[in-house]
């Protein structure tokens, strides 16, 4: 028996949400009195996971893997799961995590649980409390079959170290021919991602323009966040789609989300529910992201960013 754990990674790196699903796992191991092991693909150092409880790592090298590929993905779990004689299959609820976690499931005739937030509270019968209603309610659900896959909600666990003396093994699994090929691949580099960001500064219509972006690249720099848009920005083709957050764009659980000229629409903060805390900067009082934020300013961004801007700089320098 074991747990087995997809740690993604990004030019041979893990990812953060990476090491969270590996501390995550480690914890649910130890609830069941087994061992942990870890599925990297392409990973340059392997044994960074050892500090998170990583026991063994079989850490897959192959150049065709660098282009994510659901079924191929789900195969090579499949096939690890397998190998390890693994009883509980944790994956990350990012949009690959999503994608390739119920083919895993039906590969493995296990019962499935997405947008986990919490160790399970029983493992007799297993049961994990996991968001539901777009983030606005929780239930707990109870996983019967034998083999358990689940998707870990991001920023739920944290980052906990648990140091081990692990081991990495090279894995060479069977490639399959999944018969879907990739036309074009957006990839952000040199920036955070909004997958990894605990913060994100995200910018709508209120903007007016892709040439004012600069004051929302900006405010990102100095926080150390990653920016976002809405929709109808990238419908717009002010901002990638790679940008774009929301329900119908990728979903974000910051720790910290700002919102500027951006009014809420339902399916905006359904897709940003899961943050934190969130900020909003409107002219618009009437706003629906007001009854949704934590704190929110009425006036002009092209006011009041500018001045953040300033008071933040101030006080990194006072704070250096």
């Amino acid at each position: 028996m074991s747990v087995l754990i997809l740690a993604e990674t990004s030019e041979g790196v893990f990812k953060k949400s990476a090491i969270e699903v590996t501390a995550y796992g480690k914890k649910v191991a130890e609830q069941l009195g087994t061992n942990t092991v870890v599925l990297a693909i392409n990973s340059t150092n392997p044994s960074d996971l050892y500090a998170y409880g990583a026991e063994k790592v079989l850490n897959v090298s192959n150049e065709n893997l660098k282009t994510f590929n659901a079924k191929v993905y789900a195969n090579i779990i499949q096939q690890a799961a397998e190998k390890e004689n693994a009883t509980v299959v944790i994956i990350d609820s990012n949009a690959n995590g999503l994608y390739v976690a119920p083919i895993v499931a039906v590969n493995l005739k296990a019962g499935y649980a997405s947008n986990v937030v919490a160790l399970p509270s029983e493992t007799t019968p297993f049961t994990v409390k996991r968001k539901a209603f777009s983030s606005k309610g929780f239930n707990n659900t109870q996983i019967n079959t034998e083999v358990k896959v689940i998707a870990l909600s991001k920023n739920s666990f944290g980052i906990v170290e648990a140091p081990v003396t692990g081991t990495t093994e090279e894995f060479v699994p069977t490639l399959i021919d999944a018969s879907i090929t990739s036309e074009k691949i957006e990839q952000t580099t040199g920036t955070i991602t909004i997958a990894d960001a605990d913060i994100v500064v995200s910018g709508g219509r209120g903007l007016k323009g892709p040439e004012n972006w600069g004051m929302i690249e900006e405010l990102a720099k100095v926080l150390g966040a990653a920016t976002a848009c809405s929709k109808p920005v990238s419908d717009l083709g002010w901002r990638p789609h790679s940008e774009h957050v929301g329900q119908t764009g990728k979903p974000v659980a910051s720790n910290l989300y700002i919102a500027i000229g951006i009014s809420g629409a339902i399916q905006h903060l359904a897709g940003i529910n899961s943050s934190k805390v969130k900020v909003v900067i409107n002219t618009d009082a009437e706003a629906p992201f007001f009854k949704a934020a934590d704190y929110g300013i009425v006036g002009d961004a092209f006011e009041v960013v500018p001045k953040l801007i300033e008071k933040l700089k101030e006080f990194k320098t006072n704070n250096a």
